[in-house]
Formats: structure tokens, sequence, C-alpha cells
């Protein structure tokens, strides 16, 4: 009976961490999205500066003090992408919005990524959510060569989701 009874416990807490759910990131489902969208978007690769001390941080006492969406200034500098390659040279500043989904919020880090940057008027925008998709830190060779490949149309097929 004990054992049961911890095990109902045990599953009872671990409920929120499953309570999120997110797919891997695929940088070609992000580029089909962008290519897709209404929206204007562009693909850098470069290195992010912002104030960290900005992130929005949790209040787990009152989760509704958690702010849905922060807009922090940042500099982005590097190339953005066309058809030859990251060859277009892109320093400017930017907006890093970071959205919360409950207790889960999107983060960054300075440092390189690989990022889809929306249009908004004249301004860009970064977006950091709780499933981290469009950005990618650290990026790959293998990052770039796919999104080359997608941006050249020789391919752009996604991964197939992890079956369960």
């Amino acid at each position: 009976m004990r054992r049961a009874l911890l095990a109902a416990c045990l599953w009872a807490l671990a409920g929120p961490v499953w309570a999120l759910s997110c797919l891997p990131n695929d940088i070609a489902r992000d580029f089909n999205r962008a290519a897709a969208s209404e929206d204007a978007y562009i693909v850098v690769k470069g290195a992010l500066f912002f104030d960290e001390t900005a992130l929005p941080k949790t209040d787990f006492t009152n989760q509704t003090r958690t702010p849905p969406q922060t807009d922090i200034p940042a500099w982005l500098d590097g190339h953005s992408l066309s058809q030859a390659g990251f060859d277009r040279r892109f320093q400017r500043d930017i907006i890093l919005r970071v959205t919360c989904a409950g207790p889960w919020c999107g983060g960054a880090a300075k440092g390189p990524y690989l990022a889809f940057l929306k249009r908004e008027g004249t301004s860009f925008v970064m977006m950091a959510t709780a499933c981290g998709s469009m950005s990618y830190p650290d990026p790959t060779p293998g990052h770039e060569a796919r999104v080359l490949s997608c941006m050249r149309g020789e391919g752009c097929r996604e991964d197939r989701a992890p079956s369960r």
C-alpha cells in the first residue's frame, strides 16, 4: 500500500514536468514555417549581445506575475543568408522577444546564434520561446548547410517527429 501511495505521489509531482511538450528543434521545419508565413523573415548567423539580467524569471509563488512576453533590446553582429551563403553583413539592434507559457520561459545567452528574424516595421525580432524554435545557439556546420540547402531550393525536408 505504501509503495502504491508513494508512486501516486511521485507521479502527481512529476506532472508539471510533462505539462509542456515540445518537438525537437528542426531548422528545415523553421525555414518552411518562415517561408509559408505572411510575415517577412531573414536568417542571420552571428553573435548576440544583450543584458542577460533582463531575462524574465518565473515567480513560482505567483505564476500570474510572470509576464507572457518580454522584449529585450539586443545587438546582433553577423551575416544574413542569401543563396550564396551567409554573405551579407548584418550588424544592428534587434529585439529579443522572450515568451513564457506558465512557468516555462524561453531563454537566451550571449554568444553565437543562427536565428530566423521576423521583420516588424523597421525592427527585427528574434524569438526565444519555451520550446526554443526559430533560433539555434552555437550553430553547427550542419545547421548552416541544411538552411543553405533550403534557401537554394535543393531540398528542405523536415525531420520526422520522434515516435512515442
